[in-house]
């Protein structure tokens, strides 16, 4: 499954990382640490091209972050004791990794325990929406933009009924954003803008004097 381009990782670190004292001080682990502990977790093992390859297939759809930290993040948590590292005497030298029974516990922590921060939404048609852009041509993008992502979901989650309960809940808690963002750029693109939205858009250029 490893592509020798991408298995070359950028900064990972050369021997095998051990499992540490339960009280060795804890790493410094955000979203990207527990994607890496969570995938090498449902895998058993994998190098950073097949957890890339995972994410590509599932937490991308909903908390994307760049395959080189993929890289980065798998060298750095072995360094921690949070994974072991298994690399290729000959050839291209891959790196394997697996979860310690630290990692292990530090992602059992982490997944059981609630959060109240609300998800940071950053979606280029509602910022252009907002300074002034057309309601009608970006809702016609928009729209099918999100119903063949809808498809998309929908295909998949036909194709995963065996899969754990929680990977299922979070493919339905997709449909709910694509069916949602549906509905808002129909009543978008079906509604017509009263006369005086002709002079709300925010003048462009330099102001005249």
């Amino acid at each position: 499954m490893s592509s020798p381009r991408d298995d070359e990782a950028p900064g990972a670190s050369p021997g095998e990382a051990g499992d540490e004292p339960p009280d060795a001080p804890s790493p410094r682990l955000a979203e990207a640490s527990y994607i890496v502990l969570g995938l090498l977790e449902l895998a058993g093992q994998g190098t950073p091209y097949d957890l890339k390859r995972a994410a590509q297939m599932s937490t991308s759809n909903f908390w994307s972050i760049p395959h080189t930290q993929l890289y980065t993040e798998c060298a750095r948590l072995a360094g921690a004791g949070l994974l072991d590292e298994r690399r290729e005497q000959t050839g291209r030298r891959r790196r394997t990794y697996s979860l310690t029974d630290r990692g292990r516990r530090l992602l059992e922590q982490w997944r059981d325990a609630p959060t109240a921060h609300v998800y940071e939404l950053r979606d280029a048609s509602t910022l252009k929406l907002f300074f002034g852009g057309d309601p009608a041509a970006l809702a016609a993008s928009q729209l099918q933009v999100h119903t063949r992502q809808l498809e998309v979901y929908e295909r998949l989650l036909g194709d995963v009924a065996d899969a754990p309960r929680g990977q299922r809940l979070a493919l339905e808690c997709g449909i709910g954003h694509e069916r949602e963002f549906i509905r808002f750029w129909s009543s978008v693109s079906e509604t017509d803008p009263p006369a005086a939205d002709a002079g709300a858009r925010p003048p462009r250029g330099r102001p005249a004097r």
